[in-house]
């Protein structure tokens, strides 16, 4: 037996969870391109009516592709659904995010969404964040050699992100990333974010707080554990 893509058991799971009428966050990453596509047949199959805010230049892209309606932030108040996913995830439902470069635009996402549901294959799961995968943060090109500093500060091993071509990475929205490296893993997610965000020069932090409600972890034997959060 072939077993089946944890990424899209999860992210095809998720996108049964939408209903009509809904506008939906629409994540970065290729779990959700899963979702991106179940959508797209839902749309086509049952007259499914919803719009999509994308977190991505690369999202709203496939989303465009796939005949997903759209919408803007300037366009919504809040979001009904969000399915986005994860790098990391604990059992307190708090995450690394950031991994494809679009931790700010989930983040805005997020923070005026009312259920954020969470896609991941089973190894994303973990007991403490941190340890397996490093931690983005966005940062003004103008200051990388202070916002460096004040993460070394803090207790971090900071890496300036390249693409693959070798040059640095640019986000969407025009600025670099750090991943960081705190040995040990990341013993407070919330004060860590909380003074992180605080360096003169930092855009945005991976770590997402107290921000999942739903996390749908798929298995490569085509099953999904749903949880919600308390």
């Amino acid at each position: 037996m072939v077993p089946a893509n944890p990424k899209e058991v999860s992210g095809r799971h998720a996108a049964d969870l939408v209903e009509s009428g809904m506008t939906l966050g629409l994540g970065t990453g290729s779990t959700v391109f899963f979702t991106l596509q179940r959508l797209a047949e839902r749309i086509r199959d049952e007259a499914l009516e919803v719009r999509g805010v994308p977190t991505s230049v690369d999202t709203e892209t496939k989303a465009r592709e796939m005949g997903i309606p759209l919408a803007t932030l300037d366009e919504v108040e809040r979001i009904d659904l969000t399915v986005d996913g994860a790098d990391e995830i604990d059992s307190d439902f708090q995450m690394i995010k950031g991994g494809g470069g679009a931790l700010l635009r989930e983040k805005v996402v997020a923070s005026i969404t009312t259920k954020e549901v969470v896609v991941v294959g089973r190894n994303k799961v973990v007991e403490r964040l941190g340890i397996g995968f490093l931690l983005p943060i966005e940062f003004v090109p103008f200051a990388g050699a202070t916002v460096a500093a004040a993460l070394v500060r803090h207790g971090c091993e900071p890496t300036l992100r390249r693409a693959g071509s070798g040059e640095v990475f640019v986000t969407d929205n025009g600025n670099h990333i750090y991943d960081c490296r705190f040995p040990g893993g990341i013993a407070d997610p919330r004060a860590l974010e909380a003074v992180t965000l605080l360096i003169p020069g930092v855009v945005e932090c991976g770590l997402f707080i107290d921000l999942a409600h739903v996390l749908v972890i798929g298995d490569d034997d085509g099953t999904v554990e749903v949880r919600e959060k308390s």
